[in-house]
């Protein structure tokens, strides 16, 4: 067992196995007092404004093993300053986050700039902010507003600021001004939060994962240097934006948390991360499958019976088909979650057809128990040492992708939609009410001599407001 890690917040991580310091799948525990440990590699769900979509928080807590939330601060950013989230009547010590969203007092929080993933902002970032997509349209949150919010709102992980672009690819020049900026933030809230001028009762408590950034690692070697000298002791785990970035930890840093910012695409794309060394990741695939009225059909490790069938057996089951219609059958059989302990594949094809909320809420907390089974047996798997061998075995059992969406998903909030490039762009809702276009033509011909309320019946029909039948 490897020694925990000593950060300046009270949280621990452990490491338990590995094969490796670096570019190896590893198992661990990150603790923090008073909260839940996380067993690693896990998940970290995602949130709208503090919570996962479609659960509401006692569901979360009776019917789910979530037991932990990333949460952007983004979406609580108002008009007026301070906005009703720091406004929020707390005990001494106490977090006003936790207080706002009604998070359970056991759960880690991990606050980050923007919800993930973020909406690509039109407005650049610059050399003292970010810009970033709120309730009330686009704004620039300063790097001292941010520090401000890691403060006042207590979380129990934050994750630091970044001069991430996300429109396009960044030019050569970019890239120099992205490592730039992103070393000052990072300093810069290192020296607030924990700087040594600080009375020990003035520093913060919130863990600190600084950013790598997804560029290559000589463009950014002497922000990692930095990292692993000037900044170590500081420091409580690490935040990166793409999977490759993860050959670049340096050596002595590689015992931090790793948490991946990365949006994969199928349970393939997962295991490879994972056996890279990501310890937590974020999966959107989860809420995506769910709003596609998909329901998460895979096991980790595979059975052994599913190379014996012949052809790789899907990753998912889209249950807006008719052909669901009568299927009385759960949604996975041998699944345990709430959705397929009292529902069938027929009452989802009706709530899906019926538009009813209620078909997402019950797809989400099945495809969440699916991923929670499925994390837990890639942490056996590494312990066992088998974990290579069941990689293969999985890639040969299932299909490479998800199915196709087939139906349509719930209302889109805005944050989910990308922004209007342009005045040419295709309207996002099309027009409803078209079928009154046909009276106005009608309408302009009777200009002339327009019906009043006493006209009589010949008098309609020849205006064209009517037929004689």
């Amino acid at each position: 067992m490897d020694p925990e890690t000593s950060t300046p917040s009270e949280m621990t991580f452990s490491v338990l196995s590995s094969a490796a310091p670096v570019l190896a799948p590893r198992v661990g525990k990150l603790a923090i007092p008073g909260r839940q440990a996380i067993s690693t590699p896990h998940f970290i769900p995602l949130t709208t404004r503090g919570a996962v979509s479609h659960i509401a928080h006692d569901v979360m807590r009776k019917e789910t093993a979530i037991n932990s939330l990333y949460i952007g601060l983004e979406d609580f950013i108002e008009k007026k300053h301070p906005a009703p989230l720091y406004k929020t009547p707390v005990a001494p010590g106490e977090s006003p986050l936790r207080r706002f969203i009604c998070a359970p007092d056991d759960m880690p929080m991990i606050l980050a700039p923007r919800r993930f993933p973020a909406i690509p902002c039109p407005p650049t970032n610059t050399e003292t902010s970010i810009a970033v997509l709120t309730s009330v349209g686009f704004r620039q949150l300063s790097a001292h507003q941010w520090v401000e919010a890691v403060q006042n709102l207590r979380p129990d992980i934050a994750i630091g600021l970044a001069d991430i672009v996300t429109a396009q690819p960044p030019g050569i020049r970019r890239r120099g001004k992205m490592v730039d900026r992103t070393h000052a933030f990072t300093r810069d809230a290192l020296e607030q939060l924990y700087g040594s001028s600080l009375a020990e009762d003035k520093k913060s408590k919130t863990a600190y994962f600084a950013p790598i950034l997804p560029l290559e690692n000589a463009q950014q070697s002497l922000y990692l240097e930095d990292l692993e000298t000037e900044f170590r002791d500081r420091l409580s785990g690490l935040a990166l934006y793409e999977s490759t970035s993860l050959s670049f930890i340096p050596k002595d840093i590689g015992d931090l948390p790793r948490l991946l910012l990365s949006e994969p695409p199928t349970p393939h794309d997962i295991l490879r991360e994972i056996s890279l060394g990501a310890d937590l990741l974020t999966v959107p695939l989860i809420g995506t499958c769910s709003n596609a009225g998909i329901a998460l059909a895979f096991t980790f490790p595979s059975p052994s019976n599913t190379e014996e069938r012949g052809e790789p057996q899907p990753l998912g089951i889209d249950l807006w088909p008719s052909e669901y219609a009568k299927d009385t059958s759960p949604f996975l059989q041998g699944c345990e979650c709430y959705a397929c302990r009292h529902h069938h594949r027929a009452y989802l094809n009706h709530l899906l057809a019926a538009k009813e909320m209620t078909a997402w809420v019950l797809l989400q907390l099945h495809n969440h128990y699916i991923m929670d089974q499925f994390f837990a047996g890639v942490r056996d798997s590494i312990q066992r040492g088998t974990f290579e061998e069941d990689i293969h075995a999985f890639n040969r059992a299932y299909a490479p992708t998800l199915p196709n969406q087939t139906g349509a998903g719930p209302r889109l909030r805005g944050h989910y939609l990308a922004p209007r490039q342009g005045t040419d762009h295709p309207k996002r809702m099309q027009k409803v009410y078209g079928r009154l276009d046909g009276l106005s033509d009608k309408f302009n011909e009777s200009q002339s001599s327009v019906a009043t309320p006493d006209t009589d019946a010949e008098g309609l029909e020849r205006h064209g407001f009517a037929e004689k039948v």
